[in-house]
């Protein structure tokens, strides 16, 4: 039923930070010998499960990622009359049931609510626990180990089964990701670059001060970025228990947000949107395999889009030379020479 879908694409930033390091650099990676910018694919996956894209093509289908669930039904609950007090031990209860507390015993803190790690809820389960909260306030009393039991439920969220969950205190509810995003990184060798800027006081008229009101630094780097993602359909519909139109919707809104959807960081400073210049899609059940290969050899000259371009498309000739077709179909879009279509791809993905 040609199980993989794989994508590759390769989309120009100008002078961004999209995705920063502790010490607020762009990040890096080195390969071939040479440094490369690399935007991590936590990044770009959080910028796709989060884009308007994702929002209206798969509106009832999106999960919410959060430690703070706890603190989200305490407030619920007191807000509809119940004391403070139960309304914590409560709210601990049902949190706990998805993911171990951040502290044994509530010390009336806001983390006294809250799970050790982030966990993807989805839309069945704030329902499951919006109608708990409600049946609690109409009963007076604690939730049962029966209530809680009920709260995990079978996945239908688009984005937990496009990119997985795992529930340690639950592995039942697990859910294994059908989708693979690889750190999107520079075909060529970069470096990194700093930014000395200033600010003036508008209230500042030079009388006696003529310095600037603000002085700061942030650096920055521009990169041909190549992304890879590979989808598992079969496991795509699996995980949304055989929703195959809803599986169709879910891949069609991953291939549009990777193609056009640029991570968030610094964006009020660069304005570094991009889309995709060149998109190849690969359609099979043939063993999924990475072009990174094909910049390797950092790539140089005036012209970098044409010539990744060029290595892409050999690179995937010469694996099919040696291994035999890698995918069974393919199609792709150019934007540099307006060729191919979004759509296009789309439905070969979708077919």
């Amino acid at each position: 039923m040609n199980r993989f879908v794989q994508l590759h694409l390769l989309t120009s930033y100008p002078p961004a930070n999209l995705n920063r390091d502790d010490l607020g650099r762009p990040k890096t990676a080195r390969m071939g010998g040479a440094e490369r910018l690399r935007i991590s694919s936590q990044s770009l996956k959080r910028a796709w499960r989060q884009s308007e894209v994702f929002k209206s093509a798969l509106d009832g289908h999106l999960g919410v990622r959060t430690k703070r669930m706890g603190e989200e039904v305490c407030q619920k609950l007191c807000k509809a009359g119940v004391k403070k007090k139960q309304a914590r031990e409560w709210a601990r209860s049902i949190a706990g049931r998805f993911g171990k507390l951040k502290k044994a015993k509530d010390d009336n803190s806001q983390e006294g609510l809250h799970i050790e790690q982030l966990a993807h809820f989805s839309p069945d389960e704030q329902d499951a626990i919006d109608a708990l909260v409600s049946t609690l306030v109409e009963s007076g009393s604690a939730p049962t180990e029966q209530d809680l039991d009920l709260l995990c439920h079978e996945n239908r969220a688009a984005d937990i089964a496009l990119f997985g969950r795992m529930l340690a205190e639950h592995p039942a509810y697990n859910c294994e990701a059908a989708a693979q995003v690889a750190h999107a990184i520079t075909v060529h060798g970069v470096t990194v670059e700093d930014d000395f800027y200033t600010a003036v006081d508008d209230l500042n008229r030079g009388e006696e001060d003529v310095g600037a009101g603000h002085m700061g630094e942030t650096e920055f780097a521009a990169g041909l970025f190549y992304l890879y993602l590979c989808i598992d359909r079969e496991l795509l519909a699996e995980n949304l228990d055989g929703d195959a139109d809803l599986a169709k919707k879910t891949l069609a809104a991953l291939i549009e947000a990777a193609a056009t959807v640029a991570p968030t960081g610094k964006q009020a400073s660069f304005a570094s949107r991009a889309r995709a210049s060149y998109l190849l899609c690969e359609k099979g059940d043939q063993q999924p395999r990475s072009l990174s290969v094909a910049f390797l050899k950092p790539v140089m000259g005036d012209d970098l889009l044409a010539q990744a371009v060029s290595r892409l498309n050999e690179a995937v000739s010469n694996m099919d030379q040696v291994y035999g077709a890698c995918a069974d179909q393919r199609c792709s879009l150019n934007a540099e020479i307006g060729e191919g279509s979004l759509a296009d791809v789309i439905q070969c993905a979708q077919e």
